[in-house]
């Protein structure tokens, strides 16, 4: 005996749909526009399905009961992974996700799904970024949520990771716009960061079916979630044929802020955001440059962490505080180029034993002035 549609939750109506095979977003606006409902849906006859100009075979798979099996055994393993189904009607589907032209009819969502309606802005980038893209993906992850902003971005190897992480350490809350279902972390070493992310308040969110896996075509699909959910999009590095430039094109045609980080003109990544700044991007270099860029009505209702202001200083103005031979270190390092040791010791003003060396840069690396990158290369932090 098949189930019955007026039994269902309506979730799972929504979610039979999804799995139809053949059926597809456009195909289920047409039969809404046809048939008025979701319930009418799966109450019309075959004749009336096949008249909203659907294929035969997805037809025939709601006529005959398919659907609403596949979509109440959908709606079960979600609900058995505490993994919240949300459509447009429900009151924590994202009201700006909600703007866009083509928004999910079904959004799956682990996490604090309340935490989806927060002000956000989203960090993409390159998988493989130049130690200056790090660290200014942290430094703007880290700054983002000192203002009381979420960062979204897609859970990606590199720059997105790098901004996720930096918000959370700051005790930000982010947001991870998945390419697989929602049940699956990719990239697989992201899991700790994924489930750091639930533990600290964040969400994951996809509009995949649960189980889809990381096929290519999804990943652009996906883009439009990143940039729909957010105030802004913002660009730190990505070369000529980078996935953030669908992310930056498609956050254009939803009439959000582009926003852009400034890069070496001889760096293949710095390619994009160069490109885009040139293109009427707006120029970022910290988190404030963000912040003043939004809508009045934004502003004033975000938040920001005690400290925050003095976080967004001019950390060259510290400078001056330090001991002379951290200056000199300081002077040479840059934000943008890694220096190997032997070679900063080389550059140094008037030089430095090695002994020496390694201690001043242990304490500027304590104290957030230098980092230290795998083969005794160092990186200016601020």
């Amino acid at each position: 005996m098949n189930p019955s549609p007026q039994a269902a939750d309506p979730r799972a109506l929504w979610l039979g749909l999804l799995l139809t095979p053949g059926l597809g977003p456009r195909g289920i606006e047409r039969a809404l526009e046809a048939l008025g409902t979701v319930e009418a849906i799966y109450q019309a006859s075959l004749t009336e399905l096949e008249a909203c100009q659907l294929t035969a075979p997805a037809a025939q798979f709601i006529h005959d009961g398919r659907a609403l099996a596949a979509g109440m055994k959908e709606w079960e393993s979600a609900q058995a992974q505490k993994i919240e189904i949300l459509t447009r009607s429900d009151r924590n589907y994202p009201p700006l996700l909600a703007e866009i032209p083509d928004p999910p009819f079904v959004l799956y969502a682990r996490g604090a799904v309340e935490k989806l309606c927060e002000l956000s802005v989203a960090v993409v980038g390159t998988r493989h970024p130049t130690p200056y893209g790090r660290l200014m993906a942290e430094r703007l992850g880290a700054g983002l949520a000192q203002t009381g902003l979420a960062v979204v971005s897609g859970l990606a190897r590199g720059i997105d990771a790098l901004a996720q992480k930096a918000c959370l350490e700051t005790g930000g809350l982010t947001i991870a716009v998945m390419g697989t279902g929602v049940d699956l972390v990719y990239p697989r070493e992201h899991t700790p960061l994924a489930e750091a992310m639930l533990a600290r308040g964040g969400v994951l969110i996809s509009e995949f079916a649960l189980g889809t896996p990381a096929t290519p075509q999804n990943f652009p699909i996906r883009n439009r979630l990143i940039s729909g959910l957010s105030l802004g999009v913002l660009v730190v590095e990505g070369g000529e044929h980078s996935g953030s430039r669908i992310t930056a094109r498609l956050a254009l045609e939803q009439n959000r802020d582009l926003f852009a980080v400034p890069g070496l003109v001889t760096q293949k990544q710095a390619w994009l955001p160069n490109h885009l700044i040139r293109e009427g991007g707006k120029l970022v270099r910290t988190a404030a440059d963000v912040v003043e860029e939004l809508p009045s009505w934004a502003r004033q209702r975000l938040q920001p962490k005690p400290g925050a202001a003095a976080a967004s200083e001019n950390p060259n103005s510290a400078v001056s505080s330090l001991a002379e031979p951290a200056r000199r270190i300081l002077s040479v390092l840059r934000l943008e180029e890694a220096t190997q040791l032997e070679q900063l010791q080389q550059l140094l003003p008037g030089g430095m034993d090695a002994p020496q060396l390694l201690a001043l840069l242990l304490e500027l690396e304590l104290s957030g002035w230098v980092r230290q990158l795998p083969g005794q290369f160092y990186v200016r932090a601020q």
